[in-house]
Parts: C-alpha cells; structure tokens; sequence
C-alpha cells in the first residue's frame, strides 16, 4: 500500500537555473545527498549506457511528509530533449501540482523573477490554480485549496 509521494526527478541542462527556480519555491538543497552517479550499477538500474549525472537533491525543510526533487544533470550520454514537453496533450507526463498558502503572492513573487505564468487564475474545486513553467520547459501548478474561485 502506498504511503506518500516520494519524489520527482527532473533531467536538466542548466543545473543552476534549475536549483534557482526551486528556490523559489522554497526547496534547499540537501548537500549530503548531493553527488554524482555513474558506473554499472546505475546505467543498469536506470537503463542508461554510459551514464553519468549530477544528482541534486532537494527539499522542502520541515514539509511532513517528506517530498523531494531530484535534478540530474547528465554529463554523459548527452541529455535527448522532448520537443512536446510543454504541451499538456500528449500522453505521458503533464504536470506536477503544488499546494501553497497563498497563491497569489506565490506567483507574484515568481513573475518578479522572471518565471512564466502560463495561465491566468482558475477556481476550480475549492482551490485556485495557476499554471507556470519550470525547468526545461516542464508544467508546475500551484493549487490554494480552501477558496471559492
């Protein structure tokens, strides 16, 4: 039986924008769980020839439970970028969503650095929503439950 949501890895080429946009987020980096994989025993498990990757842990501190990002930062085989990864009509991936507190200041302070806001407001479900576009291009919602909208 599933306990929680354990984490979500994103495969990235510019590793310091990345951790810059989570920041933002408020994710820190865990630096003891920073490192590099390679050899193996990771191309085995991950199905990847040849591989090796930066890998980033981040956290949200003090979030119960517990729920981390992962980066990877591939220094080999080059990294394959997905032409569709920011349409939400394909099959696969579409989003992740984050609950917040305050929606608004959230994607005010987002704008104010620079992120991409990709739709406007929407009430929907007891919640309000907005759209954003993360790493390489990835679709992030934010969700603020409790709110007619």
């Amino acid at each position: 039986m599933i306990q929680s949501f354990d984490h979500c890895t994103i495969a990235v080429r510019d590793l310091d924008a990345a951790r810059s946009f989570f920041s933002l987020l408020g994710f820190e980096e865990e630096k003891q769980k920073t490192t590099v994989i390679k050899g193996e025993v990771f191309a085995g498990y991950m199905g990847v020839e040849n591989l090796e990757a930066d890998h980033v842990t981040l956290v949200v501190p003090g979030l119960s439970p517990r729920f981390e990002i992962q980066l990877l930062h591939y220094r080999n085989p080059e990294v394959v970028v997905d032409p569709l990864c920011t349409r939400l009509d394909k099959t696969g991936y579409n989003h992740i969503c984050f609950k917040v507190n305050d929606a608004e200041a959230m994607v005010e302070r987002l704008k104010s650095n620079g992120v991409e806001v990709r739709s406007e407001l929407k009430g929907f479900h007891d919640r309000l929503l907005y759209f954003i576009t993360g790493p390489e291009g990835i679709t992030i919602e934010l969700a603020q439950w409790g709110v007619e909208g």
